[in-house]
């Protein structure tokens, strides 16, 4: 349920108000936009009466939500979200573009194309220190000696990181680590989202294989129930019955879930083509369709990477498509603005 309320309420009455629904174990979410304020209620709001909320003189309109999902809710929080990291941000009309190796293999490696990308627009460094693969027999990843080879490349550029995060008992290891990466392959696993819920940075969730939209957002909601609300959603390709492709980008997932939620969005192309020449075209279309930034791997030697050098572009190939992108993006601000 939700409680619009009018402008500038009477103080006193909104206290009696909060005081009385949280004596009905109401647990309270409140939301300051630009012209309301709303109170998202969550919990049994089965026995509320919605005529006697209604009738109060400080409440504009009462309305019950009927998705599962709350704090991922549009209807609870009208503004977009915008997630602060560092020195940038990911939504409120910025361009985000988060560059990298899809695995990462050694310092020298890192760092050299984290400059590279910095150079050539990237906001953020992607970069995989633990790798969920298919294969028990392919690299895994240099793990922990991976994040501190991260950590290295963002203190000579500047660049915040985003990596994956496989399990509860890596948490530790991940202290210092800007935004924390929930592959596709962990969307659904509860336990890990409830524990990254209490974590005091922001989670990026990639979309599973064959996730729907709702739930997709309700991992999102496991997180924000557990009180972390800086969620970001990332579209990283869905399984159908096409094979040329690694995957099917549902570009058509951004204006639905404008519709359906505050979160930014983040296309990444490159998983979702699992072909390189793809990634520019797809890209383009994300921006276009509205995007708030990319995820892409970048490498500076694809043919013998470690780790899916059949999707990652080469530093020259990302400069010319990160100055496309964000030409892209000024112009379609130009046409909404």
């Amino acid at each position: 349920m939700i409680v619009i309320l009018k402008s500038n309420p009477n103080r006193e009455q909104l206290e009696s108000l909060i005081n009385w629904l949280q004596e009905k174990g109401i647990t309270i979410h409140t939301s300051i936009g630009e012209s309301h304020t709303i109170l998202g209620l969550v919990g049994d709001t089965s026995q509320l009466d919605i005529d006697l909320i209604a009738a109060l003189d400080i409440v504009d309109d009462v309305k019950r939500v009927q998705e599962p999902y709350k704090n991922a809710n549009r209807k609870f929080h009208p503004e977009d979200t915008v997630v602060k990291v560092r020195d940038t941000q990911i939504g409120g009309g910025t361009l985000t573009i988060m560059a990298g190796p899809c695995s990462v293999e050694s310092e020298e490696q890192v760092v050299s194309i984290a400059k590279a990308v910095k150079a050539s627009g990237a906001t953020m460094l992607r970069g995989g220190a633990f790798k969920p693969r298919t294969s028990p027999y392919s690299f895994q990843g240099l793990g922990a000696q991976g994040l501190e080879f991260l950590k290295v490349a963002r203190q000579e550029t500047g660049l915040p990181i985003v990596t994956e995060l496989m399990d509860i008992s890596q948490i530790p290891l991940f202290d210092d680590v800007d935004v924390i990466q929930i592959g596709a392959r962990n969307m659904q696993n509860f336990n890990l989202l409830k524990e990254v819920g209490k974590l005091d940075k922001p989670i990026m969730i990639k979309r599973g294989m064959s996730a729907t939209y709702e739930e997709w957002l309700m991992s999102a909601e496991y997180v924000m129930a557990s009180g972390n609300q800086d969620v970001i959603l990332c579209e990283r390709g869905i399984r159908t019955f096409e094979s040329y492709t690694r995957n099917t980008l549902d570009l058509a997932c951004i204006p639905v879930l404008r519709k359906l939620t505050h979160l930014p969005i983040i296309i990444d192309p490159s998983h979702a083509t699992g072909k390189s020449w793809l990634v520019d075209p797809l890209a383009v279309g994300a921006v276009a369709t509205g995007a708030d930034g990319l995820l892409i791997e970048v490498h500076n030697d694809p043919a013998h990477a470690l780790c899916d050098g059949a999707q990652s572009l080469k530093p020259e190939a990302f400069d010319t498509l990160a100055k496309k992108l964000l030409k892209m993006h000024n112009f379609c601000a130009a046409l909404e603005g």
